[in-house]
């Protein structure tokens, strides 16, 4: 099935993915000794999952990023029992991890509505604290985005990544002949007739050694982390980023993307991926693509005719090869239909996986002694 598609690409130039805030919980209130009554409880800090919010609004909203809960109300002879402190909540996006600054993870937020308490109140003054109250719980915590986009673009500088999205999207993002176009990750958003959108993270160019912090490195690699499947852009006419540098054909472009993903975390090799050649315009193109197709049918044994350390040890599998120009528009319309159709197929395929692992925990939870004998034979 092809489907017809309009795309609309939009710059966020301060695209914002993590976010780093300061929480407190409130103080208790004074208890009152001479009645022995309670100072109420501290309010708490709560991140909560809400739909249409960006960490970028938060960050624009909050510019302190200081959230305080309201301190519990002193005892008193009106009432004896004081008053709990009005909670403080984070309203943030569906789908990220909140951690501590060292890394420890405190929960996710994966439905809209999830909560998580990130900073507990003190206790109210009481017999036991000599009716003094406690201070409330202070942190600094992380908010990431654990899924950035639907689609992440991985390539080498000037592969022609920020070329490809202008072509879908008529939007003009910074373009430039020297290597590093992109700096930062920009989010575009691929909508169909039937009102189906896809985002597409353009994300800065990989260089080798990116695994060890080369260049952009880890910042790179953890956007790519965070997309579900991955389109790898190449250059048919090969890559060097200096003079200094050697230069890469087209097949061994695609062994280095495959290696820096390998090197840096190996289950990345399990996404969904599907191969673009760009710049199909070019005079050269169509022998360069016959060599290219030649060796990715033999992937193993043309691996060999290279240099070591640029041959990965396991080998992406591509759902699609896709020919393009996104000068001339070549191959667009049927890249944009097989970017749908793989979505798709891990939707579905996602959705029985969850569906089965649901039946064996719902299995595991039923006792024995509930499952009918019904037609079984019983033991005299």
């Amino acid at each position: 099935m092809v489907w017809t598609s309009r795309v609309c690409f939009r710059k966020y130039g301060n695209f914002v993915d993590n976010i780093r805030l300061y929480v407190r919980g409130g103080s208790g209130g004074m208890g009152l000794p001479r009645l022995g009554g309670l100072g109420g409880n501290g309010g708490d800090v709560w991140v909560v999952a809400k739909k249409d919010i960006t960490l970028k609004q938060i960050k624009d909203k909050h510019p302190n990023k200081r959230f305080t809960a309201g301190v519990g109300s002193n005892s008193s002879i009106h009432a004896l029992r004081g008053a709990k402190g009005e909670d403080s909540q984070v309203c943030a996006p569906v789908g990220i991890s909140v951690t501590t600054d060292n890394g420890r993870i405190l929960g996710e937020l994966n439905c809209e509505g999830d909560k998580l308490l990130v900073a507990k109140g003190g206790h109210g003054g009481s017999l036991h604290s000599g009716f003094l109250p406690s201070k409330g719980q202070t942190r600094q915590i992380r908010l990431d985005l654990k899924l950035i986009a639907d689609l992440g673009l991985v390539g080498f500088p000037n592969a022609g990544k920020s070329s490809l999205l202008t072509a879908l999207s008529h939007a003009k993002p910074r373009i430039a002949s020297y290597p590093f176009t992109t700096l930062r990750p920009e989010i575009g958003k691929v909508m169909y007739d039937d009102h189906k959108q896809v985002s597409v993270a353009d994300l800065p160019g990989l260089i080798e050694g990116a695994h060890v912090n080369k260049g952009m490195g880890h910042k790179f690699l953890k956007h790519v982390e965070r997309t579900k499947q991955l389109l790898f852009v190449v250059d048919i006419c090969g890559f060097q980023l200096a003079s200094n540098t050697p230069f890469r054909s087209a097949f061994e472009t695609v062994m280095l993307l495959n290696k820096e993903l390998e090197l840096y975390k190996e289950e990345l090799l399990g996404k969904p991926a599907i191969l673009v050649i760009n710049k199909m315009d070019l005079p050269e193109a169509q022998g360069l693509l016959r060599e290219l197709e030649a060796h990715l049918e033999n992937q193993e044994e043309s691996s060999h005719r290279f240099a070591e350390d640029v041959i990965p040890k396991s080998l992406m599998c591509f759902t699609h090869v896709v020919p393009v120009s996104a000068t001339t528009g070549l191959g667009l319309p049927l890249l944009k239909s097989l970017i749908r159709q793989s979505l798709e197929e891990q939707n579905v395929s996602e959705t029985e996986g969850q569906r089965s692992e649901r039946l064996l925990k719902l299995g595991r939870e039923i006792p024995t002694s509930s499952i009918p004998s019904w037609g079984f034979p019983q033991p005299t």
